[in-house]
């Protein structure tokens, strides 16, 4: 096994790990926290299999803008504690009923036949044209969803501001 092979099994471990542990919390702020580390994780994988542009916008977009919003959501509206169990048995047998089947296929997947590989040309983009392809094809996308975003942080901001005449 290549010290490649031991950092991403290291590197998929954690990302498990921290994104079941974000699932599972109870306080949001640990859940937004554990997948802060998840998204660093998956940044780190995209590093080591040769996309430091991905990695690169996983950390400013995900781990850095989207979670500070997340944060600030949950900071405003000051989101109370769950009275009820967090996942009630009713919950837990159709999704661990999912797994099985996810497992079951890839599994399945993986084993199914051992001769077929076919290996893949690697495709390399730089930066510089990414950007380019992305702002030229895509910039009314990139300004909905930026509109998205401040429509979601006055939303925030009003209702933060306005919950003591709630009560």
């Amino acid at each position: 096994m290549t010290l490649y092979s031991v950092i991403f099994y290291a590197l998929a471990a954690l990302i498990l790990v921290s994104t079941g542990l974000a699932i599972t919390r109870r306080n949001l702020v640990h859940a937004v926290v554990y997948l802060i580390i998840s998204f660093f994780g998956s940044a780190m994988l995209f590093y080591l299999l040769g996309a430091p542009l991905l990695a690169a916008l996983e950390v400013i977009i995900y781990a850095g803008a989207i979670m500070v919003l997340f944060l600030f959501i949950i900071m405003m509206l000051k989101v109370e504690g769950f009275e009820e169990p967090f996942f009630p048995i009713r919950q837990w047998i159709p999704a661990v009923g999912m797994c099985l089947v996810f497992i079951a296929a890839g599994t399945l997947m993986i084993m199914g036949d051992l001769d077929s590989r076919i290996p893949l040309k690697a495709a390399v983009a730089e930066p510089v044209f990414f950007g380019h392809y992305l702002f030229r094809k895509h910039w009314l996308a990139i300004e909905i969803v930026s509109l998205l975003l401040l429509v979601a942080v006055v939303a925030v901001l009003y209702l933060g501001k306005n919950r003591d005449s709630y009560k």
